[in-house]
């Protein structure tokens, strides 16, 4: 006997059913990911939404903002939508053969200036005091000094014998395991978890940005100035950013690298830093020049 070919129903329900049985698949193996995988670095991933996970209070506060200002912007999208839609509806030309002659309406005129009045003072209310705290740096616990230089970064511990050392991008042949690709660097910026870290941040040639999104901090780095930001790490590990400020050809080859470890550790690790940097407070040598290549013209362009 002939099988019947299946009808449009049984197409549909094997689809539900093979749809079903991915989603579920689906879940259990990001469930199985949640709890199996590891922690995973701060660091930007493929097909990212939103900001990165937030490791200190300020950047817990930015992104409460930012929520705040999506269901803000959400509102004032839908609002405006429904209004064009009415309008479309209600005034158009075969239901309005005659136009109306109305030019002003008190109610409307009154509304549509204490509403966004309204809007802007619920959002100077929050931001006002977050902007303040962003810029608050007394009674730090500890202060760096990040100099950024065409293209790597120079930082410097006045705090713990004011030593200095300099932090260069990793080659992409000669990353490690686990060190992500042009966000590696050879030298980490080594600081405690839990302690208020004041960044004052300067430039010796043009142009950079200081930038760590995990953190909630980014702030330009100006030749002849000196800016400052603070933030303060809620757990060990790595926290990786990079330059934000168009600086040259090598701009996107100037990662920032992060090691957050408790206070022993770095006490630790500052002892061996002063032993291996602390020679270098009055060195006046060139420092090491770094060739990039300018992928756009395809011609080498020599840091200064």
């Amino acid at each position: 006997m002939r099988e019947r070919p299946p009808d449009g129903s049984d197409r549909m329900t094997k689809i539900r059913f093979h749809l079903t049985r991915g989603l579920g698949l689906f879940g259990l193996a990001a469930l199985f990911g949640t709890f199996a995988a590891p922690a995973l670095a701060q660091q930007p991933t493929p097909w990212q939404l939103g900001f990165q996970e937030a490791h200190s209070p300020i950047m817990e506060q930015m992104a409460s903002f930012h929520d705040l200002l999506l269901w803000v912007i959400f509102a004032i999208s839908i609002f405006v939508l429904v209004l064009l839609l009415y309008a479309i509806v209600r005034f158009r030309e075969s239901k309005n053969p005659n136009p109306s002659k109305v030019t002003h309406n008190t109610t409307i005129e009154v509304l549509w200036t204490v509403i966004p009045v309204v809007i802007l003072f619920v959002i100077g209310f929050f931001s006002l005091p977050l902007l303040y705290a962003t810029d608050d740096t007394a009674d730090a616990d500890i202060t760096i000094k990040v100099i950024g230089r065409q293209w790597y970064w120079s930082y410097e511990y006045p705090d713990h014998g004011d030593f200095t050392f300099d932090a260069f991008m990793v080659p992409e042949n000669e990353l490690k395991e686990g060190q992500p690709r042009l966000l590696a660097t050879d030298e980490d910026l080594v600081l405690p978890v839990g302690k208020k870290v004041r960044v004052l941040v300067t430039s010796s040639d043009v142009l950079h940005a200081f930038a760590m999104p995990a953190l909630g901090s980014k702030i330009d780095a100006v030749p002849g100035r000196t800016n400052e930001t603070w933030f303060e790490i809620d757990e060990p590990g790595m926290y990786y950013g990079q330059c934000s400020e168009l600086c040259g050809a090598g701009h996107a080859y100037m990662p920032l690298a992060i090691r957050a470890v408790t206070e022993a550790e770095f006490n630790a690790w500052v002892t061996k830093a002063q032993a291996q940097y602390g020679g270098s407070e009055n060195d006046l040598s060139p420092r090491p020049i770094q060739v990039v290549r300018n992928e756009a013209v395809d011609t080498p362009a020599t840091a200064q």
